[in-house]
């Protein structure tokens, strides 16, 4: 089957404006009902909604669930549309921290730094990232490639304005990227797996010496402070799924091969290869690259003031549970 943009593509032009598409909800209940978004490449959270772990084990609570997928995050993030947001790559705390979104870390998983990249056609002229200088790259506006790109950049001697940025979202990244309306993308799994799949590709740099790629879970404080033990539900279903995974290659690439828009399952196989899906808590002091990627941001003018990065609100699990 050709992989195209309809794979990752939401499925009316409204619900791409809206940024929002809800997706199962668990059984109506008296008590009220948890919100969790979630995003294309929220494995474990897209294995969690197609199994059902969170409506059953909410559910013995008195509790609903619903599923919100969003093609946008930061919006979402900020506003607390949702209780439980969808996992994210490191860089895009930093915005939602510039923004003052009341938001807590409750779970993190561990690094994947091959599971991002620039990435430029084969038989393109660009061999390094100095090449970049002058020419148009394609990145989602604060997510972690936008931090990779402004990394590489800088590790090459060139500031983020020597390039001509093209901001687009994954899906409509890959499509420039195919007709040629950009010379260069950076961009993250499953996206990266399935342009490479595609066509021959060059990767001038992936997150390695730049970044761990660690993606970050987050709540909204409020909520982190009043229903604790449903974070701490979430929090053991999650790190249960990345084992899952990880343990069960063959049989979760056969749940998520269709729920992302059938992709051949040597793709869904890379994508599960390259993540680490380690959930683990939050140590503050592996916070650290989160300080990088916020003074990258400031000297490139992508956030307006300097942030301590480490100063963000913390959920632990209760013994036993981390």
């Amino acid at each position: 089957m050709s992989l195209t943009r309809r794979h990752f593509a939401l499925s009316s032009s409204a619900a791409l404006a809206a940024g929002l598409v809800l997706g199962r909800s668990g059984p109506a209940r008296a008590g009220r009902t948890v919100k969790l978004s979630y995003q294309r490449s929220s494995t474990l959270l897209t294995v969690l909604k197609a199994r059902g772990t969170l409506e059953e084990r909410l559910g013995a609570r008195g509790l609903g669930v619903s599923w919100h997928l969003f093609t946008k995050v930061l919006e979402p993030m900020n506003t607390g549309a949702v209780d439980l947001h969808a996992d994210v790559a490191d860089a895009v705390p930093i915005f939602t921290q510039s923004a003052g979104a009341p938001l807590t870390f409750y779970a993190m998983e561990a690094g994947s730094p091959r599971a991002e990249a620039i990435v430029v056609p084969d038989e393109s002229p660009i061999r390094t990232v100095a090449d970049l200088k002058g020419r148009t790259v394609g990145v989602s506006k604060g997510s972690g490639c936008h931090f990779i790109l402004a990394g590489a950049l800088k590790r090459a001697g060139l500031r983020f304005a020597d390039i001509r940025p093209a901001y687009l979202e994954a899906a409509d990244g890959l499509a420039a990227f195919e007709r040629g309306g950009i010379e260069a993308w950076s961009i993250w799994d499953p996206f990266l797996a399935i342009v490479q799949a595609k066509r021959p590709v060059r990767v001038l740099a992936d997150a390695t010496g730049l970044s761990s790629y660690n993606r970050y879970y987050t709540v909204n404080d409020r909520f982190a402070a009043e229903q604790p033990e449903v974070v701490a539900t979430v929090f053991s279903a999650l790190v249960e799924a990345g084992q899952w995974v990880k343990a069960n290659p063959s049989a979760a690439v056969a749940l998520l091969a269709p729920i992302w828009g059938d992709l051949p399952p040597a793709v869904v196989a890379t994508v599960n290869e390259r993540r680490s899906y380690a959930v683990k808590a939050v140590d503050r002091a592996a916070l650290s690259e989160q300080q990088a990627i916020a003074d990258t941001f400031h000297e490139a003018g992508l956030i307006p003031r300097r942030l301590d990065a480490t100063a963000v609100s913390l959920w632990q699990p209760p013994a036993g549970r981390g």
